[in-house]
């Protein structure tokens, strides 16, 4: 086809693309379509000429992944999606109402073509790093660039302000991810007005420090502004000579451009051009001014020659890939595996020999995660993580692996290192870590894990809700679970942080009583029906490992909440979780001596309890049974369910002290002594 000519269909889909992103808005009254139509020439290219993709196979192994880490902008894609053959004009039309395709903002599970939820800013860019170490990962692991992919992200201003994507831009620059590309939309606009009254510095420079090749595309030539895609074409083909780095390529635009009186406007950020300005759009772009959802369709029909492409890609990747799997049997076997789901042969005997092997001699919970992460480890190589430099606190090392990262980087601790490297070592960056391990989940067939401080999942909580919301089976791995942390002061002793988890949808926190509960806890986590992520918290104490856990525990963990000690005749029940349990255990023993009978029960993940059988529920805790005290070294909210009105909480609700673990237990009432107490007086008011 004449280049010129060419140029011209391009300029034409482009401007039939923004009229639909302007009427998509006005229709549906609310959306963000100033960055949306002009961002639109750079999804278009990614999409007509960048990208790998099938839109009729949207979830095709061997794709590149894009994400709109804009993810107000929305329609850019959606528009794309339309145009490359993923969804349909109706589709466009719903734009922001129930039940369509077209959030307001991209939602993974929900529309074909979207690899994750970006909703809040900072965290598609900083989810694309882990996208980027996946395909590096799976690649090793499976040995074969077959599983190797480019990762494109399309970010803005706000994106780059976040903290976030400091912290993961930083990292993706040590791990050298050459596979990695991000184009930064700058408009210099946000909600409040011109970005200079809020970021100054030189970001390029500031990417360029970070390790990443930089490049400059401005759409504001000295000949006035014009959208050269070409110009952005050739940028993406000498970026993607640099291998060694990831890329971040700035493309200077206008909010809005071409519409009259409006381009460059922060008011075009979130609210509709209005009726007036959406017609003057379409008379400069040349489309009906009248006429809404406009679609040529000979250049539809151009566009969607994005589905034969795709078609012709997976077919060569498919031969590839059948000789690789005749060539590699056991490797192959491992990728049938892991695409499947399931688990490897001998998990459930690594949990069981670990079982066997424990004494009764007190332990750390943290101790006993690490000896049941190591034990499955031995079986899963496809699992690996690591922690925000936290490994030996949370025991987050596995025993013998290599450090992950490019060819060459080892330490002096760490010298074996390499893509294969199982050992994540993600820096003091508790969010960048939750939003890099809900990108390798998203990314790969491989299952990860993300450990620090419980205390500092509060810097990690905004990825934990985007895995809770997504449906992505993440590992959070929260130790040091409470004021028994001691000497490190409040700072450091969560109390408000089990509720808050809790509070969160789809998201199950597991607080295991002792070694045998910790490693069923680690068993439930990978045979647990559903994807939710889990939040696994910890101790930093040793504390009893129980008697009456190793065979109760086997059976009544995977339920959230089992009977320790009980029977038909019950005066009262004592519930806990994590190293209460014991506690309680010990202050059933003194109630019995006054002649009262507890039913000890311990309760180490609310939401899998709450999810069993009414029948289940009750037969663990009677409703007959009015008499309940709750033990908890946290806050008490989220056990008022289960007290009643003549319950009791023995737990704390207010920040930590500096005295030892032992000295701050007994300061704040986690004591024998105290939940007797508790038990006397819930009896007396039954």
């Amino acid at each position: 086809m004449d280049e010129l000519k060419k140029s011209n269909l391009d300029e034409r889909t482009i401007a039939m693309a923004k009229g639909l992103i302007a009427d998509a808005v006005q229709k549906a009254g609310s959306g963000h379509p100033g960055s949306a139509i002009s961002m639109t020439p750079i999804v278009y290219t990614l999409y007509q000429y960048v990208l790998r993709h099938d839109p009729l196979d949207p979830k095709w192994e061997g794709r590149d992944r894009f994400i709109l880490s804009s993810g107000h902008a929305s329609l850019s894609q959606y528009v794309q999606l339309f145009l490359a053959g993923y969804l349909t004009l109706d589709d466009i039309k719903g734009y922001r109402t129930m039940n369509s395709k077209t959030p307001g903002h991209p939602e993974y599970g929900l529309t074909e073509g979207i690899e994750m939820t970006t909703g809040p800013l900072g965290q598609g860019i900083s989810t694309a790093v882990g996208f980027a170490m996946a395909s590096r990962f799976e690649s090793a692991l499976l040995g074969s660039d077959l599983f190797s992919h480019e990762v494109w992200t399309l970010c803005g201003e706000g994106d780059i302000e976040e903290g976030v994507s400091a912290e993961a831009s930083s990292l993706a620059g040590t791990q050298k991810l050459g596979n990695l590309f991000a184009i930064f939309d700058c408009n210099g606009i946000q909600i409040e007005g011109d970005t200079s009254i809020t970021l100054t510095e030189d970001v390029l420079g500031r990417y360029k420090s970070y390790g990443w090749y930089t490049d400059r595309v401005s759409f504001n030539t000295p000949q006035g502004y014009k959208e050269d895609i070409q110009a952005l074409i050739r940028a993406i083909k000498k970026a993607r000579k640099v291998t060694d780095r990831p890329h971040f390529i700035q493309v200077d635009t206008v909010i809005a451009w071409p519409t009259p009186g409006k381009a460059g406007s922060e008011k075009t950020h979130g609210s509709p051009l209005g009726e007036e300005a959406v017609k003057a759009l379409k008379k400069e772009l040349g489309l009906e001014e009248d006429e809404a959802f406009q679609v040529d369709p000979d250049l539809l029909s151009r566009a969607r020659g994005a589905i034969k492409r795709g078609e012709e890609a997976k077919k060569a990747w498919m031969e590839k890939f059948k000789a690789w799997e005749s060539e590699n049997p056991e490797a192959a076997a491992m990728h049938e595996r892991l695409r499947a789901g399931r688990l490897p042969e001998g998990f459930d005997r690594a949990l069981d020999d670990l079982e066997a092997s424990l004494s009764l001699e007190p332990l750390p919970t943290r101790a006993s995660s690490g000896k049941a992460l190591n034990a499955i480890a031995k079986v899963m190589p496809e699992l690996w993580g690591g922690s925000a430099d936290l490994g030996g606190s949370n025991n987050t090392v596995i025993e013998g692996a290599a450090s992950f990262g490019p060819e060459g980087s080892g330490t002096k601790q760490w010298p074996n290192s390499g893509p294969a490297g199982r050992v994540v070592h993600f820096g003091v960056r508790e969010f960048a870590m939750g939003a890099v391990t809900n990108g390798i989940l998203l990314g790969s067939s491989t299952r990860c894990f993300g450990g620090t401080f419980l205390q500092f999942v509060d810097y990690e909580r905004a990825a934990v809700r985007l895995a809770a919301l997504m449906d992505i089976p993440n590992i959070f791995i929260l130790t040091h679970d409470s004021v028994a942390l001691g000497e490190d002061g409040p700072t450091h002793q969560p109390v408000e942080q089990l509720s808050s988890l809790r509070a969160m949808p789809n998201l199950d926190v597991i607080r295991p009583c002792d070694a045998f509960e910790t490693c069923e806890a680690w068993r439930e986590i990978f045979e647990k029906e559903g994807s939710a992520p889990s939040a696994l918290i910890l101790t930093r104490q040793k504390v009893p490992t129980l008697s009456l856990t190793r065979q109760k525990a086997k059976e009544g963990l995977a339920k959230g909440a089992y009977l320790l000690k009980g029977g038909e005749e019950d005066d009262i029940i004592l519930m806990a979780s994590g190293s209460e349990v014991a506690l309680i255990v010990e202050a059933s023993e003194e109630l019995e001596k006054m002649g009262i009978r507890a039913r000890v029960v311990s309760v180490p993940c609310m939401e899998w309890f709450d999810r069993q059988p009414l029948s289940y529920r009750l037969s663990v805790m009677p409703d007959e049974i009015r008499a309940r005290v709750a033990v908890e070294a946290a806050s008490p909210m989220s056990w008022y369910k289960y007290v009643g009105l003549s319950g009791r909480c023995v737990c704390i609700d207010r920040f930590g002290l500096q005295g030892s673990g032992s000295q701050n237990m007994k300061a704040l009432g986690m004591t024998v002594e105290n939940v007797v107490e508790n038990a006397l007086d819930a009896l007396r008011e039954e």
